[in-house]
């Protein structure tokens, strides 16, 4: 018998926290305020810890160069002010993402154009980025969602035939690969979270912004601490921009996340991959498909149903899931363009900016057709997974997936 429905759940004892935070992050923030009290003066940002958190990042995604910031949805803001894009120019967005994944491009006058996925997905791919294209498109931006990579090749070639900067969002992707290399280094640029969710953070909040192009990394610095000089003879700061600087407190947590982020990126992949082995012959419940040749870093476990082999609905299968003791969630219908914000365009007071501009020659109130993405979050859920699962909780979840997709098989 179901748990929902009166008997014993298959998992009587919550999930093991996750433990993000240990000794040796307590003892990098003991150590920053040891040397401040020293020296008599308060810690700030740009100093050791600041600049050793972005080389050692860099260093871990292969060599490059990062900027930190105090967000990821600033570190977005950030990605795109460098690309220098005018008001008015078009940006092909996710068609899945956080809010913070598209807000920084109205913020920018720029015109958030929103792909489909392709089906099975929540990511978008290279026919949907085809489709969204217009003569005014300036910038895509991808999201590696639920730390599974997008389809980055042909994307990539698509954007190289027409001139095209690509910023890969990786909020939800620290050290997921695709073909053997890290996400985030395959675009123009790339964005990472690191707030305390993430798979390694820089406190309660941060974020990084990624590039091998030294120019790009100096604009990056630029536009992310209001327009400083930096590495520029310029007199002046030499743009308007905000404070959007990360601080070394949050970079010496960061460093010593850093130097953990292999080992949890690896946890991750083993649990997820295992639970995808033990649902592999599962008749109507399975983890959702990767792209080819790529390792997902698993911030969550996509799962799929196969609704017509089921009796019940998908809210119904999920709620019986969690009464088995899974941490699950029925919905995740996060699509930009159905957010009221978004629908309203509110963006800058009742201007509709920047759908509105004088200078904008597209659609002014457009709507969306996002079938692939629909069809996917209608019958998608999430479980949710970490690095700290053993074999006893991916064993017990699959048992429990197998266990209600067996009471409600048709």
């Amino acid at each position: 018998m179901l748990a929902i429905d009166g008997g014993e759940k298959v998992r009587t004892r919550p999930m093991p926290p996750r433990a993000l935070f240990g000794e040796e992050e307590k003892q990098a923030a003991i150590r920053l305020f040891d040397e401040a009290i020293a020296a008599g003066s308060a810690f700030g940002y740009n100093g050791p810890e600041h600049k050793a958190y972005e080389q050692e990042f860099a260093q871990y995604l292969g060599g490059g160069f990062a900027h930190s910031v105090n967000s990821g949805t600033t570190a977005l803001y950030v990605a795109l002010r460098a690309l220098e894009l005018e008001p008015g120019d078009e940006v092909i967005c996710p068609p899945i993402t956080d809010p913070g994944g598209v807000m920084p491009v109205p913020m920018q006058l720029l015109v958030p154009v929103i792909a489909d996925s392709w089906r099975g997905s929540y990511n978008t791919g290279p026919e949907q980025i085809a489709a969204a294209l217009t003569e005014r498109t300036r910038a895509i931006v991808v999201a590696h969602i639920g730390g599974d990579p997008c389809d980055m090749d042909p994307i990539l070639e698509l954007a190289r035939r027409r001139g095209l900067p690509v910023i890969e969002d990786c909020a939800q992707a620290h050290g997921a690969l695709y073909k053997g290399r890290p996400v985030g280094t395959l675009g123009t640029l790339g964005v990472f979270s690191t707030m305390s969710g993430k798979h390694h953070a820089s406190g309660a909040q941060g974020g990084l912004v990624f590039s091998r192009d030294e120019d790009l990394y100096w604009k990056a610095v630029r536009y992310g601490d209001r327009g400083k000089p930096y590495n520029s003879d310029a007199g002046s700061n030499v743009a308007a921009s905000l404070n959007m600087n990360q601080n070394d407190l949050g970079a010496a947590i960061g460093r010593v996340q850093v130097r953990k982020l292999a080992g949890i990126v690896a946890a991750r992949n083993r649990v997820g991959e295992a639970i995808r082995r033990g649902l592999r012959d599962a008749q109507a419940a399975r983890v959702g498909p990767l792209a080819p040749d790529t390792q997902s870093s698993y911030w969550f476990l996509r799962m799929m149903l196969d609704l017509p082999r089921l009796r019940v609905t998908k809210e119904q299968f999920v709620a019986a899931l969690a009464a088995e003791g899974i941490p699950c969630g029925a919905s995740y219908r996060c699509i930009p363009s159905e957010a009221k914000w978004f629908r309203e365009q509110r963006v800058f007071g009742a201007s509709g900016y920047p759908w509105q501009l004088p200078c904008y020659q597209g659609p002014r109130n457009p709507s969306f057709e996002l079938p692939n993405v629909v069809a996917t979050v209608e019958c998608s859920f999430n479980v949710s997974v970490h690095e700290n699962y053993g074999e006893q909780e991916v064993a017990d979840v699959v048992e429990a997936v197998r266990k209600v997709e067996a009471a409600y098989l048709k």
